[in-house]
């Protein structure tokens, strides 16, 4: 199986991708609801794992300086992720992202999001160019929601999903496991949770 093509979504190269949907009709008079309802839980990171339930990483948004903030996300913002199991030792037990790119897309009968995510250094440590993540930095993770005339859509594209070496021997072993486990579907069914979760109005 070959990774879709979407517009914005960075070219696969090397590595594991995965492109996780999910998609859900209403009556054509509750769209604009539910898409402005849709929009305020995609821009809330900090509350993303309340629509995943237990078991699922935890997410936290942080400015360009690496204070914590409670805000729509920015280029160049961070986002922490605190996934189940031990983390990045480095990075006190966290593996970090940077926003490198948000677009917005709208027509006559359609409308999406996009924010595009690379791993990254620890925001707060300043003195560090220390990749804390467990793939590597050519590695992206594109988060989506969409509307058309017939559907609402959240979805999570990966791309170019390699292990990140450049790491103790600890941390490299962790992120071998980590990153195996992604490239084999372990994370996948953690991305459909968050993108399920998205679209769980009742």
């Amino acid at each position: 199986m070959k990774p879709k093509q979407i517009p914005r979504v960075p070219q696969q190269i090397s590595g594991g991708f995965h492109d996780t949907e999910s998609q859900k009709q209403f009556e054509p008079i509750l769209f604009p609801v539910k898409f402005k309802l849709l929009k305020e839980r995609f821009f809330a990171v900090n509350q993303w794992k309340s629509y995943c339930g237990e078991g699922f990483a935890d997410f936290k948004l942080y400015d360009a300086e690496g204070n914590e903030v409670v805000r729509i996300p920015q280029i160049g913002d961070f986002i922490r992720i605190d996934i189940p199991g031990p983390g990045e030792k480095a990075a006190k037990g966290y593996d970090w992202v940077e926003i490198t790119d948000i677009c917005f897309q709208e027509d006559n009968i359609s409308e999406s999001i996009m924010i595009t995510c690379n791993p990254s250094k620890d925001p707060e440590d300043k003195h560090s160019k220390h990749i804390a993540h467990f793939y590597s930095a050519k590695a992206t993770s594109t988060f989506m929601i969409s509307r058309t005339a017939t559907h609402l859509k959240a979805a999570v594209y990966g791309r170019n999903e390699t292990p990140n070496f450049d790491a103790g021997l600890i941390d490299v072993v962790r992120n071998l496991m980590v990153a195996a486990g992604g490239m084999i579907g372990v994370s996948k069914i953690q991305w459909k949770k968050l993108s399920d979760g998205f679209l769980d109005f009742e």
